[in-house]
């Protein structure tokens, strides 16, 4: 049996590039008819680690953050919104969105991983939080996920009050910072390589036509 190609996405799953580069990942996958040859895994990467349990708006949030207008994030949003339809994925922003903490889901996710659940959990969560207005920082929604696509709710729980889980995270996310991943989406083949933000499909195409082209010789 042939080695896979393997492909880290270093994301976090409040940041709408993070979806938009996996979904036209998804669909340079599907349309080079790769799939069996391509495995995913998702590494962690906390946006606002420091943000507290309340959260914040996100209006405010990016105005804080990154300086910008209430105009230009309302034409930022609006385009999220165009691409995201064009890859059959909703975006809905309203006026009381917030920016939440998301260690807790990537404790998860990380769980999910081990179950080969990850991908599915991942689409869940970022489902939830843009679509479907949801609170992914809450417990109660985060087990929700985690029982929609069919994994233990109590080994879940048990995972979240486990200081080796959170340990674990904390060392993920300091080995790709380590690696000089500063932004996400952030996408590494086979350890060697990588490409940062949400790149064209057709970029992600050639990218791994090459790379599996190689494998094959």
């Amino acid at each position: 049996m042939k080695k896979k190609l393997k492909i880290d996405i270093v994301s976090d799953v409040v940041y709408p590039w993070c979806t938009i580069g996996y979904k036209r990942l998804e669909k340079a996958i599907e349309e080079l008819g790769v799939e069996d040859k391509i495995e995913i895994e998702w590494q962690p990467f906390e946006l606002n680690p420091q943000m507290p349990a309340k959260g914040q708006n996100v209006i405010e949030h990016i105005a804080e953050k990154y300086g910008s207008s209430i105009e230009e994030q309302k034409q930022s949003q609006e385009r999220l919104t165009e691409f995201g339809a064009e890859l059959g994925f909703k975006f809905d922003y309203f006026d009381e969105m917030r920016i939440v903490n998301t260690r807790e889901a990537h404790i998860l996710l990380d769980y999910a991983q081990e179950e080969g659940k990850q991908t599915e959990l991942n689409v869940h969560f970022v489902t939830a939080f843009f679509s479907e207005r949801k609170d992914i920082s809450k417990r109660e929604i985060l087990l929700q996920e985690i029982e929609s696509v069919g994994l233990d709710k109590t080994e879940a729980l048990k995972r979240l009050e486990n200081k080796e889980a959170l340990d674990k995270i904390i060392a993920k996310e300091q080995f790709w910072q380590s690696r000089g991943i500063s932004s996400v989406p952030t996408m590494v083949f086979n350890s060697t390589s990588a490409l940062r933000g949400a790149q064209p499909v057709d970029v992600y195409k050639q990218v791994l036509t090459q790379l599996l082209s190689e494998k094959e010789n």
